[in-house]
């Protein structure tokens, strides 16, 4: 009566995998809320990381500082590393992975030098005709 409808279905299984052991582990947090963790796994997952509370105490200067590393290998065989820093300027990283941007052409360079040169006028709106009065 239902026909074909309600024949189960395959279930998906994913394979095994195995288990990668932990070769060194650290992780310390200070009363004063400062810390630092680092850990490197058997499959060469590396990873390091400190920080603490700059300005502890003043409330619109406080700002978390944030420094660390990581590496591992990548599924092509490229071993991959990368350093950061995250504090009250944001978060850089550097790694020679990460792609950079292309130099500036000279000719937009020269007027981005030309711009930051010339003083800048005050903005005055000027009136303009509106005859439908829509604003």
């Amino acid at each position: 009566q239902f026909g074909n409808y309600y024949q189960p279905q395959p279930t998906y299984s994913p394979p095994a995998r195995q288990q990668v052991p932990i070769l060194q582990y650290s992780n310390e947090v200070n009363p004063d809320g400062s810390y630092a963790y680092s850990y490197q796994t058997g499959n060469g997952i590396a990873a390091q990381e400190q920080g603490y509370l700059k300005n502890p105490g003043q409330r619109d200067l406080e700002a978390e500082n944030v420094q660390g590393t990581f590496s591992y290998t990548a599924p092509d065989g490229t071993p991959i590393s990368l350093r950061y820093v995250a504090d009250e300027n944001g978060f850089r990283a550097e790694g020679a992975h990460l792609p950079t941007p292309p130099p500036i052409p000279e000719a937009i360079a020269r007027s981005l030098e030309v711009i930051a040169r010339t003083p800048q006028q005050p903005f005055q709106p000027q009136p303009q005709y509106n005859p439908f009065r829509r604003f």
